[in-house]
């Protein structure tokens, strides 16, 4: 892929902003960038700062002067939390997206890394995803006011690069998973819905866990700490308007994945698949060989990765 820059661009000594360094993802960011020769990492909690407020984060972004934005803040949940309010999570999503983006502009921040979604994709598009698949036809319903939300972020990235000449990019990873996940069955992504629902089947001894749906769609899982790896790397080595996809490259069933969970966890029972709930999407694999092109791909096994995030739950679960 073609690149609008000659040369990496350079970390050292850089002031780096990431928004949203609580989550699992803007945590697992400043791990990683804490293995850089920069000079500072800048952050604001959401209780000191409300990036909904267009005043609040242009004043924000003005009196830290970043050199690099790393926008990982957003609004998330899993199918029940998106379908059930669609409207907030179009809104604030939006509103995190386009004022981040225009303090960013306001300030003069050299670079700014926009991070979406793989949700952005037509429910039914071809498989693997490709970045042109965008806007290719309709989206999930359950998912469609975050997908809009995050569509609209990686447009306004684009628009500002061509009309301002910001440095503004986009990654839409795939579904992560990893230490500091949410675990909270009414708003957790699946992954970390079922590591929980095994774990306390397996504490008190329960001969069966319900899962939503048929089992049958697949998804491909990304460790959090690659997604960090991958937001280093691109910082570093790419500039240019097509939003790039982050992945794996490999899917799984929700069923097989569930089986996997249970083995890691220690439990042997069965499952009862409710298929009054909703499957979403049937499948979600992204094509990554953009990425992959410019020289990086993930390396965490999934086994691996579900073993280690187990570990971080079961130490989180104690500390309570």
């Amino acid at each position: 892929m073609a690149s609008d820059t000659l040369e990496a661009y350079d970390l050292t000594d850089k002031r780096i902003w990431v928004a949203g360094h609580r989550g699992m993802v803007g945590s697992a960011i400043i791990r990683r960038l804490e293995t850089e020769p920069i000079a500072d990492i800048v952050t604001a909690a959401s209780d000191e700062l409300d990036l909904r407020d267009p005043a609040a984060t242009a004043e924000f972004v003005r009196t830290t002067r970043p050199d690099v934005a790393i926008i990982a803040a957003a609004k998330v949940g899993g199918i029940e939390a998106n379908r059930s309010a669609q409207g907030e999570f179009l809104y604030d999503n939006l509103m995190i997206a386009a004022n981040t983006i225009e303090a960013s502009r306001v300030s003069g921040v050299q670079k700014v890394v926009m991070l979406g979604s793989s949700c952005i994709y037509p429910r039914d598009a071809p498989q693997p995803m490709h970045e042109d698949s965008l806007l290719t036809g309709p989206l999930e319903p359950t998912n469609e006011g975050y997908a809009i939300a995050k569509i609209a972020a990686l447009e306004l990235a684009k628009m500002y690069r061509r009309q301002y000449g910001m440095d503004a990019i986009a990654l839409m990873p795939t579904n992560l998973y990893g230490p500091g996940d949410n675990y909270d069955l009414a708003g957790s992504h699946v992954l970390p819905a079922l590591m929980r629902k095994m774990h306390e089947a397996m504490v008190n001894n329960d001969p069966t866990v319900t899962l939503w749906g048929t089992g049958a769609p697949k998804r491909e899982f990304l460790h959090v700490d690659d997604l960090a790896d991958a937001v280093v790397f691109v910082t570093k080595h790419y500039s240019g308007e097509q939003h790039l996809n982050v992945g794996t490259g490999k899917d799984i069933s929700i069923r097989d994945l569930a089986s996997l969970i249970a083995e890691v966890v220690g439990w042997s029972g069965d499952f009862d698949f409710d298929t009054s709930m909703p499957d979403g999407t049937p499948r979600k694999l992204l094509d990554v060989g953009q990425l992959e092109r410019l020289g990086w791909s993930a390396s965490t096994d999934l086994r691996h990765g579900i073993s280690q995030t187990y570990e971080s739950y079961v130490a989180g679960e104690a500390t309570d």
